[in-house]
């Protein structure tokens, strides 16, 4: 038997195999398959047109299948440009989805937005559904009376959706509250006041209106502890007592040093 007989077979069947791979690769059957069994229309030539396009239809294909399950009607085109334009298809079908389930009225134009600023914009869904709660780093504040209290605030926000973009974050609410206790502290004639009622912390920076501009609404500020520091009054008098104390000393030394001088001067003229 001729080589060549024996080869032309081997070779056509490696090329099969090769051109087999590559239309599985090219046009994912079993995929489009799937969303036909899920109730999403899409064609062959579309799935092959996201590949040409170089956006992977599993991507694509799945979230849209999810949000179909769910009830909502998209389209793909609108997830291929998401997808296109560097966003996560996957978390913005799922904010969909959750923000339907939550009665929020929530545009896919609106999600994508959110999700390419960069924002969690499934997890800002939850948190406008399920508030929660951040804490206030140690906060010390001194007042009228000199004494230093360390306080520590919960407080309890809730995302606002509309805000989301161009909205400040979770840090800037911190540092307003941060800054309201340490202005309603010491503007406290006394420490004892505010040991005795935390809350009037709480009702003060409430009223200030510090989500202003945020992306999150305030819903509550709880004072969780209050501890109180150093004497702050009494240190600066002790190092104003002190400082005087050098001063004094200073020109003391100053005065004998005239007077030793002096006194080199009188001996010498006697001499």
């Amino acid at each position: 038997m001729s080589p060549d007989v024996v080869f032309l077979p081997a070779f056509i069947l490696f090329l099969t195999v090769i051109v087999l791979a590559v239309l599985s690769w090219a046009v994912p059957v079993r995929l489009w398959i799937e969303a036909i069994f899920s109730g999403v229309r899409l064609s062959l030539g579309s799935l092959v047109g996201m590949r040409l396009r170089k956006v992977s239809p599993p991507s694509v294909v799945r979230p849209l299948i999810a949000a179909t399950k769910a009830g909502l009607h998209m389209d793909s085109s609108q997830l291929e440009a998401h997808f296109l334009a560097g966003g996560d298809v996957d978390r913005v079908v799922r904010a969909l989805i959750s923000a339907d389930k939550a009665n929020i009225d929530l545009p896919f134009q609106q999600a994508a937005a959110i999700d390419l600023a960069g924002r969690d914009v499934f997890e800002a869904v939850q948190v406008s559904v399920n508030p929660k709660v951040v804490q206030t780093p140690r906060v010390a504040a001194m007042a009228k009376d000199g004494i230093q209290l360390i306080a520590i605030a919960r407080v309890t926000v809730r995302a606002n959706i509309n805000r989301l973009v161009g909205g400040a974050g979770e840090e800037t609410i911190l540092a307003r509250v941060g800054e309201g206790i340490v202005s309603t502290i010491g503007s406290a004639d006394s420490h004892k006041a505010v040991l005795e009622n935390p809350d009037a912390i709480s009702k003060t920076v409430l009223g200030k209106g510090l989500d202003s501009g945020t992306a999150f609404e305030i819903l509550s500020i709880d004072i969780a502890d209050v501890d109180v520091g150093k004497n702050i009054g009494a240190e600066l008098q002790a190092d104003q007592a002190e400082a005087d104390k050098r001063v004094a000393q200073a020109r003391a030394e100053e005065r004998r040093a005239m007077a030793v001088a002096e006194e080199q001067e009188m001996k010498a003229r006697v001499e």
